[in-house]
């Protein structure tokens, strides 16, 4: 367990830093996650129009085009570990910015289904990809007065690509005739290249994704552990000053000695005795971050809300309300998660979670629709905007130890990945076989569960060094 130290050995206060240079690389590295939140939703915008263009009919052909990019996700994480640390983070932000624009252009023209799963699941490489080095970076440069905020700006800018890829989606086809059949759609413009457009446009944030790369340093922890002091110290500097830079050089030069005479890093490694809780820990958040259920809201908001008795025009607007709130509350998380620290939040967004959950299930049960059920689901979201959905992210970019750092946090994305797959798998089923109010009773077990998990084996790491965590757990 890690205990709480004095933050007077952290490298010079926030007053020195130089936070506009920070809070600059730290949003051009946040663009990965803006991509990962606009490729990772544009999809469900285009479902009712490339259906039809491609003649899709059967259901398992539906659920493999539009889950195959998780298996490129699933690979783009498990690969970022070892190329991070051969490559380093700067190198592997701007293949997955490249990756991002030649795919999404590669969707919007494939002329058939086998070319457009290919880019499908390469694109889902872009996503693993950036779905851990955004927020592994981030860290890394995060003076520790600064952390929390700053890998929660990854987290903002996945809500801002979310709500910017529905917003896309809903100009190209706001004026697509009601009660259009798949007849219809195959037939006219919107079948032939709407739906290009929705992925073609993708390439427009990418594109400034491969300029921002250009403009950040690379990780001065990961200069420093290649033998390249000088290089990081020119980092620090320019982040902190003098001052800052002496102080973190001196941690970071403290951890890398302790390195020297260590083998490389096997993932058999992660599991040793030394290791362990710390992947236990960040695998188990990663796990819970997927499987408390509030992707199904977002994956299947048009199943949710038809059966909450909305037409579906309301349901386009109630979807609309979902992004807003997910966006209004993450900029809560990020204004909270320095000075609350994580534990409050992570404790009060499950518990939250669950009691929203049980509500949601008794509104099923009893066949109340309409508004309570748009309030509760905007509060589940608002619940999860503030803790879970920042926060996991912030503590499995923190908690392992700078030389299996990038390995470390791969397993842990791998797992999310994983279990955001068979979230998305089961909720179909479940909602068959248990009905949407033993669905959503079943999330806010999980979540409770969650909560207990949290309050016993979570340590507090606001205000430390990356370099203090470590010793804690040492």
């Amino acid at each position: 367990m890690i205990t709480q130290v004095s933050h007077s050995s952290s490298p010079a206060p926030s007053a020195q830093l130089n936070a506009g240079y920070i809070w600059l690389i730290s949003v051009c590295a946040a663009m990965g996650g803006l991509l990962f939140g606009y490729d990772w939703v544009v999809i469900g915008g285009a479902k009712p129009f490339f259906e039809p263009h491609f003649n899709i009919t059967d259901p398992a052909v539906s659920g493999w085009a539009n889950a195959c990019a998780l298996i490129g996700c699933f690979f783009g994480a498990m690969l970022t570990g070892k190329l991070s640390s051969r490559m380093g983070r700067k190198s592997l932000l701007l293949i997955a910015a490249v990756l991002f624009v030649v795919t999404s252009i590669g969707n919007a023209l494939a002329h058939n289904l086998d070319l457009f799963i290919a880019w499908r699941m390469i694109g889902g490489l872009a996503i693993g990809l950036a779905s851990n080095l955004s927020p592994l970076y981030i860290a890394e440069i995060s003076p520790a007065s600064m952390r929390g905020r700053l890998v929660s700006v990854n987290q903002l800018t996945i809500v801002v690509g979310v709500l910017l890829a529905q917003l896309v989606n809903w100009l190209i086809v706001k004026d697509v005739p009601e009660g259009a059949t798949a007849e219809m759609i195959r037939e006219n413009w919107y079948g032939h290249y709407a739906w290009r457009w929705m992925f073609g446009l993708t390439a427009v944030p990418s594109a400034l994704f491969v300029i921002a790369t250009f403009l950040v340093p690379e990780s001065p922890r990961w200069l420093a552990g290649k033998g390249r002091n000088d290089e990081a110290r020119k980092v620090l500097v320019k982040i902190g000053g003098n001052q800052y830079a002496d102080e973190a050089m001196a941690e970071i030069m403290k951890s890398v000695a302790a390195e020297k005479n260590t083998k490389k890093v096997s993932f058999s490694e992660l599991l040793s005795p030394s290791l362990r809780p710390a992947m236990v820990l960040g695998i188990t958040l990663a796990v819970f971050q997927q499987w408390c259920g509030i992707n199904v809201i977002f994956n299947y908001a048009e199943e949710i809300f038809r059966s909450a008795g909305y037409s579906l025009s309301s349901v386009l607007q109630n979807i609309a309300w979902t992004g807003s709130v997910n966006l209004v509350f993450t900029f809560v998380a990020l204004g909270t998660v320095d000075r609350m620290g994580r534990r409050p939040l992570m404790i009060g967004g499950s518990i939250g979670l669950a009691l929203v959950y049980s509500a949601l299930g008794y509104c099923y049960f009893t066949q109340v629709t309409g508004l309570p059920v748009l309030l509760l689901v905007l509060a589940a979201i608002a619940c999860y905007a503030m803790s879970l959905a920042p926060v996991t992210w912030v503590v499995i970019s923190e908690i392992f130890p700078n030389r299996v750092r990038g390995e470390a946090m791969a397993v842990a994305v791998m797992a999310l990945w994983a279990a955001c797959f068979i979230l998305t798998y089961t909720f179909p089923i479940l909602n068959d076989s248990l009905g949407a109010s033993g669905t959503f009773w079943l999330y806010a077990a999980i979540c409770l569960a969650g909560a207990i998990f949290v309050a016993v084996k979570l340590p507090e790491t606001k205000g430390k060094s990356l370099e203090q965590i470590e010793d804690d757990w040492k």
